[in-house]
């Protein structure tokens, strides 16, 4: 008997000026990425620049900060690990979610490089491209819409991400919820697509998938560039 698919819980979009999306996608990156001891120490700053943003989007921030004050610096590093690494719906790669663990995934890889460079930066992480964190900050940084674009057209995987970190009843689905408001509503399309994630989990083969998200190729050009870190 097949298991009747589940609806995650829904999170109104927010409308916000462009300020507050910069400051909520920093806050976001800075807070998402692995928090060794150097970058657990930026938490203060992070909850000092978040007074003017909308109630719902400071009180996402808060309860990350909250539970993860209640945690020592060694069991901050073990839940993210155990979280993002061991699990496969928590994985914070926007493409894992379209491509999944198939060839296709170095063509949507590459996809995001070329976005990188159409809006004039280079990739210089350790990181691979379609990192969250750094999606993120380049979000913040950035003022080409082509951020914008990275991020719309991999909200089902987002999603889902949100989806998988409330039901291990992480904190780190604070900060994922905290983007979600900070995104434009998702069409129909897109949370069916989310939906079906979330029940089946991203591809594991290439046998009839051709999806690797909304995002369009670019051809990389501009003589500047800045570089995108963690």
């Amino acid at each position: 008997m097949r298991m009747p698919k589940l609806a995650p819980r829904r999170v109104a979009a927010l409308a916000l000026d462009d300020q507050d999306r910069r400051i909520a996608h920093m806050a976001a990156s800075l807070l998402l990425d692995y928090p060794d001891e150097e970058r657990r120490a930026k938490f203060a700053v992070v909850a000092a620049s978040l007074g003017d943003l909308p109630d719902a989007l400071r009180a996402a921030f808060a309860a990350f900060l909250a539970a993860a004050a209640e945690l020592s610096q060694q069991q901050l590093e073990v839940h993210f690990t155990a979280t993002f690494d061991l699990k496969r719906k928590c994985c914070p790669y926007l493409s894992y979610y379209a491509a999944g663990d198939t060839r296709r995934r170095g063509m949507a890889l590459v996809r995001f490089v070329e976005a990188y460079r159409a809006a004039g930066w280079e990739v210089d992480a350790d990181e691979l491209p379609d990192y969250l964190p750094m999606v993120l900050e380049f979000s913040a940084l950035s003022d080409s819409p082509i951020a914008g674009q990275l991020l719309s057209s991999h909200r089902d995987g987002i999603e889902v991400l949100r989806a998988a970190l409330e039901k291990v009843n992480s904190p780190y689905a604070h900060l994922v919820e905290a983007v979600c408001l900070s995104l434009p509503p998702i069409d129909d399309e897109t949370r069916k697509r989310y939906l079906d994630l979330v029940n089946e989990g991203p591809p594991t083969e290439t046998v009839g998938m051709t999806y690797l998200g909304n995002l369009k190729p670019f051809s990389a050009h501009g003589a500047s560039s800045e570089e995108v870190r963690r």
